[in-house]
């Protein structure tokens, strides 16, 4: 096994938030419970990923809102937010209220873009302003300034005996602009969070150079030193924090019909690992299956992993409510300490 680079320090994990579309709510109260679980046993994070028109959470907000009130101390997190589908000034109130909600525990998670098959929503979307929406870095940056507190007008002031009126975004979450994320998957991106402000998230798909090889770990590591590169030469203050997200599944407690189902879904997720997709050359990285040793030896022999002393490994979209109970558990029990990290005092 390759020798440790440094120890873990931040252990989180990511969740899709499955429900049934034909009874949503169990499936919210399961992903409620997971973060609820995964306080419990001590994890640093919990993160929520943000689908829109599919059967996962759609409003990652209002879950971390609940999830504030039924948790003291785990941080909660989006990977990632398309701002996309978003008003960047609804989304800096929401954002700040649910923060203050939990006490300053809020990561948000942002990617830029044109949203998902845009064209079959875009007349519902932006009925309007479709064809003049700004899907660039600029809508991220005014969310940033917005979280900030730059003005948003020259207006405030008491209007009439009760009505007062702020130029900023209200309620203002101090510390909320420090722990917003950027989901990079190419090396423009992640130069250009490092050298905005940004902490970076790196997950399990990435866009190579054209003149890199098409080697999943070495392309992470060379986007991660660019965006360290890129926030040193911003002379932002405090160290730039990277979080890499892969799908690990340890096996150490599953039973019997766990492990077979755990190994037909990596099985089938396997042929994309073998080859760039798409015109792009789209990478991704192969989900990690095992025990909680092997796994780990297979983490400190990738590239992308040596880079960095936080994660949040992602769950398997698919699996049942049981299954996380004991791959989380694993996680916190095994993985977690044979990578370096220790749960947080006072939990289980």
């Amino acid at each position: 096994m390759p020798e440790p680079t440094r120890p873990l320090r931040k252990l989180g994990f990511l969740t899709i938030g499955l429900f049934d579309p034909a009874d949503p709510a169990p499936g919210h109260e399961s992903t409620l419970r997971i973060i609820e679980l995964g306080e419990r046993l001590g994890f640093d994070s919990a993160w929520l990923r943000h689908r829109h028109l599919q059967f996962g959470i759609s409003s990652p907000i209002a879950v971390m809102a609940a999830a504030s009130q039924r948790t003291s101390r785990i941080e909660l997190g989006t990977a990632v937010t398309p701002v996309g589908w978003e008003n960047p000034l609804r989304l800096a109130e929401d954002l700040a209220t649910v923060d203050l909600l939990a006490g300053g525990r809020i990561n948000p998670g942002l990617s830029v873009g044109e949203p998902m098959h845009y064209d079959t929503v875009k007349h519902e979307l932006y009925p309007d302003s479709s064809g003049q929406e700004d899907f660039s870095y600029a809508r991220v940056e005014r969310l940033a300034r917005l979280i900030a507190g730059e003005p948003v007008r020259e207006f405030s002031g008491k209007q009439g005996v009760v009505e007062e009126f702020s130029n900023r975004v209200e309620p203002h979450s101090p510390g909320l602009r420090d722990r917003l994320w950027y989901g990079a998957g190419s090396t423009k991106s992640a130069a250009w969070a490092g050298a905005n402000g940004f902490n970076l998230l790196s997950s399990s798909v990435v866009f190579p150079d054209q003149d890199q090889e098409p080697d999943f770990a070495e392309v992470q590591q060379s986007q991660i030193r660019a965006f360290r590169a890129a926030a040193t030469t911003s002379g932002q203050q405090g160290p730039a924090r990277v979080s890499q997200g892969l799908v690990v599944i340890p096996t150490d407690s599953a039973s019997p019909g766990q492990r077979a189902k755990y190994r037909r879904y990596v099985d089938e997720r396997m042929p994309r690992t073998r080859a760039p997709q798409g015109p792009k050359g789209m990478l991704f990285a192969q989900d990690l299956i095992g025990t909680s040793d092997e796994i780990a030896g297979q983490l400190y022999a990738h590239a992308g992993f040596r880079e960095v002393d936080e994660v949040a490994f992602a769950l398997p979209f698919s699996f049942d409510h049981e299954d996380y109970v004991q791959i989380l558990t694993d996680i916190a029990a095994k993985l977690g300490p044979a990578l370096g990290w220790a749960p947080a005092e006072g939990t289980q």
